[in-house]
């Protein structure tokens, strides 16, 4: 039943040159993998990253919903289809990342494809499963035969229980409810309903019920996927094997770790793999805030790249601009303000997120369950320990308020036993604000391990961490980048809105610092996590550059829309538009309505309303009808074609010569215009990217996709025929300067990229700035084969076919 992690081999953990994601689907199989190597070898990538292969839920489209452990998804093809995309992948040079999903199952319909799972609903805590899933059993009173050692909130009935008693069939050894089917207790089958359902080890209730009494860790806030508890080593063998297995056979060569910050102890869960890798080449999808630094004892290559995605981004948008969209955003909004001011704080984008984060944890909020988990925790350290008694549930509870919902970062790092890390301590502070309530230290004395070490102080310190990520997560990226909406492109997955945009010279000292302390950690633009892909976001940073004009221009297309529109709504509308364009009504809409309900302002999805969603759904499709506003809007964004196209190509640019391991978005090597998941989560024709490759190096006028295309292979080739050097910054001089983005790598390999483009057109150009080309030899674009001398050249020539340039002394490259 359990699979032995023997510790493997060591065998070097050869460092990607980038890697390429596939999202594998029932519509997009391992099958469909394998005949996509010879174009991903062709592209350039030296590694395929697959998305989870173990056994999910029927259907899933993401494979985060995994059922089984124990085998590769039949629906995804099964080990055999792996084996041969492994084949194949080495007979054209690449190998194959996984993504590994160690925090959680899923709570499949029906119930028993989760073999583990089923045997705790059935056997209760005697399960030998039990320990697998992190259930408070304390919570729940159990049945009456064992009242004490408690039972499982099943939270999936759609009524109250007494409305829905008729709906529930004993069917043999089961008990159905719809499609839902749930063990029952041995030896209860034939006991009349209402006692039947007192004697099992779970206690079916109404859904609502989950956010205030749930009693098993989710994933976030979703009931459907129960957390498994990896920090046990018995577990941790018997949900690795597989993979492990996989590994030592030369099948898999590195990990991508799913939400690290949902484990109880992220650094031993990763030096446990790597003993048992030998050290693979491993990943962690790691929210770094603000300048948190991915830990230093953290025995893995570096993070999946959303701090890369904030940097690049972030170079490429105009600070001032979007400080002046921000309070054209909010005169809009509520009339606050002129509509031009600074970004000043409170910044409006931290009070949504400090909002957003007290909307999880309140009393209704839908992290409430897990906020009383920690109380209860509490509670019973202050029974045992007259030092901490007296400290009343109420007191306890809005301590922990306070402290989740000031917390500055994701979670704390704390392992008990060991002191707090002084970054943890720091943010605790943070999170205190100066206080000096009694119950509120406590609580953060608990929360960093300074009360000592035993069973209910140790789970308190790794529950608080857990919950802070989900509070932080669901709170911030999943409300309040939901609700403020001046500049779409800033509400991103590690996205920072109060602080857009990035000085070049704190861009260069990011990559000095990767290249020094994590050269191997990935990079992305585009995720399938991403809330707009990259060149939706280059597209949205032109608005940055002409706040008045878009802030006119929305207004204008609201008119033209006619009444009915509330100003942050629209925003929301125009810019998704902008973003996705061309885009149809039945892409545009969900996405709307994705947002609307995550935003938890006008509608939600535990309280739609459906009079708002309707007309929000009606005033996005009229706009397709309208003839006055269609045109208005195609218009606008054929003129920010010319400055979205020097922002799409910059950014591809930075992203494949940076330091660090790019990783590439299924279908990203062509201009990707996708919202938020499903939209970003679909099938990508790679037989028909494999076509255009052919001929991608042809010039042709306007040809975006091509242009993109070209760059990505070239830029892949050059790293995979060699490691590039030692980064360096380049300076410019003249008075387009602070336009022009450029860094060396060793002294063979020169990445120069616009900035700003429209402002830079509005000053009239490079006009006589230059960028001297270091000595000892000419210099190649490789995108073009144009050559220039070393020394001085006007950039005004250097980028005149595009606003990229990638030079090479060629006989070195």
């Amino acid at each position: 039943m359990t699979y032995a992690a023997e510790p493997a081999q060591p065998r070097p953990a050869a460092v990607p040159s980038a890697t390429y994601r596939l999202q594998l689907q029932p519509g997009f199989t391992l099958h469909d993998a394998t005949a996509a190597v010879p174009y991903l070898a062709a592209l350039g990538v030296s590694h395929l990253h697959l998305s989870p292969l173990l056994e999910a839920a029927p259907g899933s489209t993401h494979g985060y919903d995994t059922v089984d452990h124990g085998r590769i998804s039949a629906q995804l093809g099964g080990e055999p289809a792996l084996r041969a995309l492994a084949a194949e992948a080495h007979r054209h040079g690449l190998r194959l990342l996984a993504d590994v999903v160690p925090n959680h199952m899923a709570v499949p319909v029906p119930e028993r494809l989760n073999r583990p799972l089923w045997h705790v609903l059935r056997d209760g805590p005697d399960s030998p499963y039990a320990p697998w899933f992190d259930i408070d059993w304390t919570a729940q009173p159990g049945p009456p035969d064992s009242p004490g050692r408690g039972r499982v909130l099943l939270p999936l009935l759609g009524d109250r229980l007494g409305a829905v008693l008729g709906d529930l069939v004993v069917d043999g050894e089961e008990l159905r409810y719809h499609d839902h089917a749930l063990p029952l207790r041995p030896g209860t089958a034939g006991l009349p309903l209402p006692e039947l359902l007192s004697r099992q080890w779970y206690r079916l209730a109404w859904w609502r019920l989950a956010r205030t009494e749930l009693n098993y860790r989710r994933f976030f806030t979703v009931n459907e996927l129960i957390a498994v508890r990896v920090e046990v080593p018995e577990v941790f063998e018997a949900t690795h094997g597989v993979l492990l297995r996989l590994h030592r056979e030369g099948v898999l060569d590195g990990f991508r770790i799913d939400h690290p910050d949902g484990l109880a102890d992220p650094r031993g869960y990763l030096r446990r793999l790597a003993g048992a890798t030998g050290g693979a080449y491993t990943v962690v999808e790691k929210i770094l805030t603000g300048e948190e630094r991915l830990p230093g004892d953290w025995p893995c290559a570096g993070t999946t790249g959303y701090d890369a995605l904030r940097r690049i981004d972030g170079v490429l948008t105009d600070h001032a601009g979007a400080c002046r969209l921000a309070g054209a955003y909010e005169h809009a909004v509520s009339g606050a303000g002129s509509g031009g001011e600074p970004c000043a704080d409170p910044h409006p984008a931290v009070a949504a997120a400090r909002r957003g984060r007290a909307d999880m944890t309140g009393p209704r909020g839908e992290l409430a369950a897990e906020v009383e988990r920690l109380v209860r925790l509490a509670v019973r350290i202050g029974a045992a320990e007259p030092a901490h008694a007296d400290h009343a549930p109420w007191q306890l509870r809005d301590a922990l308020r306070r402290v989740l919902t000031g917390y500055p970062a994701y979670r704390p790092y704390v392992r008990p036993g060991e002191p707090a890390p002084a970054v943890s301590e720091e943010q605790v502070r943070a999170a205190l604000d100066g206080s000096e309530d009694a119950t509120g230290r406590l609580v953060a004395d608990l929360a960093l391990g300074r009360l000592g070490s035993g069973p209910e102080k140790d789970e308190f310190c790794a529950r608080f961490a857990q919950t802070a990520a989900a509070v932080a997560a669901k709170g911030v990226e999943d409300t309040a980048f939901y609700r403020w909406n001046a500049l779409l492109a800033l509400n991103e997955v590690g996205g920072e809105p109060a602080r857009p945009g990035l000085p070049p010279a704190a861009f260069h000292a990011w990559c000095q610092y990767v290249e020094e302390h994590w050269p191997a950690t990935m990079t992305v633009l585009s995720t399938h996590d991403t809330k707009r892909s990259a060149d939706a976001r280059a597209r949205l940073a032109v608005l940055a550059e002409q706040p008045r004009a878009w802030a006119d221009e929305a207004a204008a297309w609201s008119t033209a829309a006619g009444p009915g529109g509330d100003p942050n709504s629209d925003w929301l509308l125009w810019q998704t538009l902008v973003a996705a364009w061309p885009i149809t009504p039945d892409r545009l809409v969900p996405a709307l309505l994705k947002a609307a309900r995550e935003a938890k302002l006008r509608t939600s999805w535990t309280a739609p309303d459906a009079r708002f969603e309707q007309a929000l759904a009606d005033r996005a499709r009229a706009a397709y009808a309208n003839p006055g506003l269609l045109p208005r809007i195609e218009g606008f964004v054929r003129a920010l074609a010319p400055h979205a196209r020097a922002n799409t190509l910059s950014a591809a640019l930075l992203h494949l010569t940076v330091p660090g391991v790019p990783d590439l978005y299924q279908g990203s090597e062509e201009p990707l215009y996708t919202l938020v998941d499903p939209d970003n989560r679909g099938v990508v024709d790679l037989g028909a990217l494999a076509v255009r490759l052919t001929d991608s190096a042809t010039p042709r006028a306007g040809d975006l996709a091509r242009e993109k295309l070209h760059l990505t292979a070239t830029a892949l080739h050059l790293r995979r025929r060699r490691p590039l050097g030692a980064y360096r910054p380049l300076a410019a001089r003249g008075p387009a300067a602070d336009h022009l983005l450029a860094f060396a790598r060793g002294d063979d390999v020169i990445t120069a990229v616009t900035r700003l483009p429209y402002g830079l057109a509005r000053a009239g150009g490079w006009q006589d700035t230059a960028l001297d080309l270091p000595a000892g030899g000419a210099w190649t674009d490789e995108l073009t084969g144009r050559r220039h001398p070393a020394g001085p050249v006007p950039v005004a020539e250097l980028l005149t076919a595009q606003p990229v340039a990638l030079l090479t002394r060629r006989g070195e490259a």
